[in-house]
């Protein structure tokens, strides 16, 4: 069995990553450490998953270099500086995406591929989470606003209730709307996800690695 530690264990992510884990013996994993905010990690473990604050994820880094062990963080409004320090990571395998949802990422692929297709056309992007999160837009939404070349701050958002996470792109002309929305239903979207994308990074090369990397070898892997 391999051990996972979970690095923000006390929080919602980590908790859905910990009860899945436990309930899915046959993916070969069991948590060994569930590091919960300023506590000290005690036992060993064979990769680390991260979903807690930017100061957290750096300390979870550090700990994970330390030992030699690979990094899943899919903590969002992360320095630059840290982004940066991961990007030219040699030492282990690191993986950070804002969202780790694979459907997430092929989301923002379609609406990528929409933006282009619809030249022109006017720009909306709108999304709703939890009122427990801090960051507004989402890193989700900054994504798709690339994805769009959209500026920012013409991204609109709600906080309420206890949202998962949905996130609407629209293109407008004076006489179209194109819709496309995804909504997550609940939080095991992305602990699954987490899950299998630590099992994919114990077994790579040091280096950086992002969804685009997991999303390839699922492609690839389908077509076998």
């Amino acid at each position: 069995m391999k051990k996972v530690f979970i690095n923000g264990a006390d929080g919602k992510m980590g908790k859905a990553i910990a009860r899945l884990i436990e309930t899915q013996p046959e993916l070969g994993l069991e948590v060994a450490v569930k590091r919960e905010s300023g506590q000290a990690v005690l036992g060993d473990f064979d990769v680390v998953i991260d979903f807690s604050s930017p100061q957290g994820a750096q300390e979870a880094f550090s700990m994970a270099r330390k030992h030699r062990r690979p990094f899943l963080t899919g903590t969002t409004s992360l320095p630059e500086t840290f982004l940066f320090q991961m990007q030219e990571e040699e030492k282990i395998p690191v993986f950070y995406a804002p969202n780790v949802s694979l459907s997430v990422y092929f989301f923002t692929e379609l609406v990528r591929q929409a933006a282009q297709m619809y030249a022109g056309y006017g720009l909306k992007l709108h999304e709703i989470h939890h009122v427990h999160k801090k960051d507004a837009p989402s890193g989700t939404a900054k994504k798709l606003a690339d994805a769009m070349v959209l500026p920012y701050p013409e991204v609109t958002y709600e906080r309420t209730g206890e949202v998962v996470g949905t996130h609407i792109a629209s293109f407008v002309s004076a006489f179209d709307e194109i819709t496309l929305s995804h909504e997550a239903k609940n939080r095991d979207l992305f602990a699954d996800s987490a899950i299998h994308i630590a099992l994919w990074l114990m077994k790579r090369e040091s280096g950086f690695y992002t969804m685009s990397d997991y999303a390839k070898f699922k492609l690839k892997e389908k077509r076998k």
